[in-house]
């Protein structure tokens, strides 16, 4: 099924947001599931073209879109501040921001950059980008089969109910303090 189905389901993903999802493609191409580059390229065509779909709409309604949505007008100085200060940069590396992710390319695309920049500098971030999550999944997977080989059942067991009782409580924590 993730054979079938996965790189559909990786596009879709990376179209609407894509961290976890390129790394758990990269997981399953540790696997064999899927193919090392074909998670990279299409990882690089739906980052790519859900950034360009939100760079234009940022430049034709900008305005009216942070009207609409109050939160991502509070988020949009944040990026307004790295573009000033680092241009180039901040258009490679603005796809790792946790927070920004989804409203920087809005707020880029209504800040006036030269569409040539924005196409150019958001290709190479995106294949940047696809190669460091699509990485991490795959290293990951191997490091998980390296201890899983390695280390008993009941630590394994006592260690994902730990990591299940603190998800927990942290999401109980953060839906108190809103």
């Amino acid at each position: 099924m993730i054979a079938e189905l996965g790189y559909a389901a990786l596009l879709i993903g990376t179209l609407c947001e894509g961290e976890t999802i390129v790394f758990l493609a990269g997981l399953a191409a540790h696997h064999g599931y899927l193919s090392f580059p074909a998670v990279v390229a299409v990882s690089v065509v739906g980052g790519f073209l859900s950034d360009q779909i939100l760079f234009h709409v940022g430049r034709r309604y900008g305005e009216r879109v942070y009207a609409r949505f109050p939160g991502l007008a509070a988020k949009a100085p944040r990026v307004r501040a790295l573009l000033l200060r680092w241009d180039v940069l901040a258009l490679l590396l603005i796809r790792f921001l946790w927070g920004v992710r989804t409203v920087a390319p809005l707020v880029i695309g209504s800040s006036g950059i030269a569409p040539w920049r924005l196409v150019l500098f958001d290709f190479l971030g995106a294949v940047l980008w696809a190669f460091v999550l699509a990485g991490l999944g795959y290293f990951a997977g191997q490091a998980v089969q390296y201890w899983m080989a390695r280390v008993d059942l009941t630590v394994v067991l006592f260690l994902m109910a730990l990591a299940l009782v603190a998800g927990t409580v942290w999401n109980i924590v953060r839906a108190r303090q809103r």
